[in-house]
């Protein structure tokens, strides 16, 4: 009783450490004191400590690929090419810009993850639409919302993926038949949920003509070029490389060292300017929260949540017919608990508790498998603190004089994520009876 109790206290305080960041103290360092806190009190073994973080080289080594992957291709001019080009393609029409801006973040995401979509390629978008004169928001929202609403539609499109098919050995086809489509139903709807939400303030044009031409803001054309050779090489490898079930993490580190070479010759990058960009605490995070998840998996907390979720979905007991109630359950409870305790930590804790589900057939473990990704992924557009992705967003935001609240965020969250939620779940339940 006593290791339960200390199990959740520290639990709740390495939460409340990363959500609140007392006394200014990085999410990782709070990670990383939770992650302490159970090889101190032995809640967790030091070897089973070292087990589980080494089990988990791909998910650290695809963070660190997609990251430099993300930031090369930004130092390339690629994103500001891609952004100028959806304007050009738009021909002068704001409506046509939105559906260009949030098509150009499915892209992103797809191939580069959401969090390159919502920090990356928001800050380029707000200073296009400034350019031309339009009001900034309803472009920054489609960049932050298309980020996680296209993080499903392939295993790279969101680090979360990764943790969980990394855990369960999904293959690229197996996920695919789970969540392509309803990434796909997903995607068409934000964008039609945002065409009706911002339709009256989208309704104008805009001068093309003050365009300049895309490549104007290329400062190396010919690293510009290699760049986008060697994305299209990592888009065919991820493919190839998910279809031959190798590690995708190695596919990301490729790509990234070719781009830093290339950079290094071309003299557009350094290390030292390439190591700026990578955001290192996050690989603090993910260890201490690795940690503080398996002491809650060691007091068993983790086996009675799993089983707490089959009950309230109200699963067949031999496990054989995943119901439209446990997909609901499934999505709708990954979905709330990542704007309750951020995203990372409630896959690890969905990871964890879909572990110990016992008696369960093939199709019903995906279907469980596939609403906590949908829920993961797609619930954090719903508050502001459902990832951090979202709060570096505002704050890029706010430098940039755009005053967004965390209410004003949430006004658009609880009207756009929850129909998303029930038609992918839906559609997902159909993929699966």
């Amino acid at each position: 009783m006593i290791r339960l109790i200390l199990t959740l206290a520290i639990f709740a305080a390495t939460l409340v450490g990363i959500l609140f960041r007392p006394w200014r103290v990085n999410e990782g360092v709070a990670a990383l004191i939770g992650g302490a806190l159970v090889l101190l009190t032995g809640l967790v073994a030091l070897p089973q400590a070292a087990r589980a973080l080494l089990a988990d080289w791909n998910v650290f080594l695809f963070f660190l690929g997609m990251m430099a992957l993300s930031a090369l291709a930004e130092e390339a001019g690629f994103f500001d090419w891609a952004a100028a080009s959806a304007a050009r393609l738009a021909r002068g029409s704001e409506a046509r810009l939105l559906i260009g801006v949030m098509l150009l973040g499915t892209l992103t995401s797809t191939l580069l993850s959401n969090d390159a979509t919502a920090l990356i390629l928001t800050p380029i978008v707000f200073n296009l639409v400034r350019k031309l004169e339009l009001d900034p928001l309803p472009f920054t929202f489609a960049c932050v919302f298309i980020a996680d609403s296209a993080s499903f539609v392939l295993p790279v499109s969101n680090p979360i993926n990764i943790i969980l098919l990394d855990s369960f050995h999904l293959s690229l086809g197996e996920f695919l038949r789970l969540l392509l489509l309803p990434s796909i139903v997903v995607v068409a709807l934000n964008i039609l949920l945002f065409h009706l939400l911002f339709r009256k303030r989208v309704r104008g044009n805009f001068d093309a003509a003050a365009l300049q031409n895309p490549l104007a803001g290329v400062r190396d054309v010919g690293y510009f070029r290699f760049t986008l050779a060697v994305l299209a090489l990592v888009a065919v490898a991820y493919i190839a490389c998910s279809i031959a079930q190798v590690p995708l993490s190695l596919v990301a580190i490729c790509g990234a060292l070719l781009l830093f070479a290339g950079g290094l010759m071309r003299g557009v990058t350094s290390p030292a300017r390439t190591a700026k960009v990578i955001s290192w605490p996050i690989f603090g995070f993910i260890a201490g929260m690795l940690l503080v998840v398996q002491a809650v998996e060691n007091v068993g907390l983790a086996r009675m949540f799993g089983n707490a979720l089959l009950q309230a979905g109200g699963a067949a007991s031999d496990g054989h017919h995943p119901t439209l109630a446990l997909v609901g359950v499934l999505t709708f409870g990954s979905a709330i608990g990542s704007n309750l305790i951020n995203n990372i930590p409630m896959a690890f804790v969905m990871t964890a508790a879909l572990r110990h589900i016992s008696a369960l057939t093939r199709r019903t473990q995906l279907a469980l498998i596939g609403a906590t990704i949908f829920g993961c992924d797609l619930g954090p557009n719903l508050t502001i603190i459902g990832s951090l992705a979202k709060v570096f967003w505002l704050l890029l935001l706010r430098q940039r004089g755009l005053k967004v609240s965390a209410l004003d965020y949430i006004k658009v969250g609880i009207i756009v994520t929850p129909p998303m939620l029930i038609a992918g779940s839906l559609v997902l339940w159909l993929l699966v009876r």
